[in-house]
């Protein structure tokens, strides 16, 4: 049995952090129940690429879920809601603050209803504060945390604030509110903000901001530019080689590798000249080329790829990365996305899961 069967989750939730928390209860064994507002439903259905008659990225984020229409303006939905609320174990929301609440439908509303209720409210700067009512996206929450201005800043290759700042701490205080209600029998509100949580994910910059009152300078610092032993190089057919032989013994095996002279590898060498040097060195010689070298040397190197590529990866393949599958309301088959839940909890891959349709009202 999986460790959340039996668990109902009510989600309220909209485009990427709630609704992937949600993913990852189903893929735990909940039952969760998406609800969307009638006719159009949630947003993110309707974004591109399509997949179908509907997002692949919706599909991806609620495979597995349960549909249901409510129109939140109708008290007789409402109180729908409410008869729900009695059975459900959590509900994620991602309203502004206060939303809920007008709605007949916040924290202390639902207590009284359903005192073992876990109620959980992710949202951009948290349930008070200044900036509550603000609206924000995944850039201004890493922009306004100082994460962006560690490096140059370039625009995130990843949602890293509306994943590792939303999804996951709602995900691990869910879990822990779980083991609470089941020593007390009290439900709890948690309050998940997104920027809030982008403080930790840069740790190693906010212990200097902390030491010395100011934090790392862009391209200064060993993780952020600022050293020949962690650094992107460019090889002379426009491909990158990734290169993070931080320790000694990697750096020594790097540097014989690429046959840098003594003079680049001592520890008294100007950075910048022995970064110029390698970057000649790597430039010498094509993608291909590098990769040979650095096939099966233990140094922390390897090339950059896309994830096209990174996705035949036979590391990946073997560990059942991909073999989960999402299906549409065509039979159309995708491999479903990958969630950082161990084997021994998630869903068996041998079945097939569909993202809900849009229910009738």
């Amino acid at each position: 049995m999986q460790p959340l069967a039996g668990v109902k989750v009510l989600d309220f939730s909209t485009l990427l952090p709630g609704p992937v928390a949600g993913l990852l209860l189903a893929e735990a064994g909940a039952e969760v129940l998406k609800i969307e507002r009638p006719a159009t439903g949630e947003d993110m259905r309707h974004w591109p690429p399509m997949w179908g008659e509907t997002s692949v990225n919706f599909a991806m984020f609620n495979r597995g879920k349960q549909g249901l229409v409510f129109d939140l303006k109708q008290a007789d939905c409402i109180e729908e809601i409410k008869g729900l609320v009695k059975q459900a174990d959590i509900l994620i929301e991602q309203f502004r603050p206060g939303v809920m609440q007008r709605l007949g439908l916040g924290y202390e509303q639902l207590h009284k209803i359903n005192p073992k209720l876990i109620y959980c409210s992710i949202t951009g700067y948290g349930q008070s504060g200044p900036k509550k009512q603000k609206a924000g996206h995944d850039l201004n929450y890493v922009s306004e945390t100082g994460t962006l201005a560690i490096t140059q800043p370039v625009l995130p290759p990843v949602a890293i604030a509306d994943l590792a700042g939303g999804t996951y701490p709602a995900i691990v205080n869910i879990l822990l509110a779980l083991i609470n209600v089941e020593k007390t029998g009290e439900g709890c509100h948690l309050d998940i903000s997104m920027s809030d949580n982008m403080f930790f994910m840069q740790s190693w910059a906010y212990s200097q901001t902390a030491l010395y009152g100011a934090g790392p300078q862009a391209g200064k610092e060993l993780l952020n530019g600022g050293s020949p032993r962690y650094q992107l190089y460019r090889t002379s057919d426009g491909k990158y080689l990734a290169a993070a032989p931080i320790e000694d013994k990697f750096w020594d095996e790097f540097c014989r590798l690429t046959g840098l002279d003594q003079q680049y590898r001592r520890a008294d060498c100007d950075a910048r000249v022995a970064i110029s040097e390698i970057s000649a060195i790597i430039a010498s010689h094509d993608g291909e080329y590098w990769h040979k070298i650095f096939a099966g040397a233990d140094c922390c190197c390897n090339m950059v790829v896309d994830q096209a590529t990174a996705m035949k990866d036979e590391h990946f393949r073997e560990r059942g990365l991909f073999e989960h599958l999402l299906e549409n309301e065509q039979g159309e088959l995708l491999p479903a996305l990958p969630v950082c839940i161990s084997p021994l909890f998630r869903d068996r891959p041998d079945g097939k899961k569909s993202a809900p349709e849009l229910p009738d009202e």
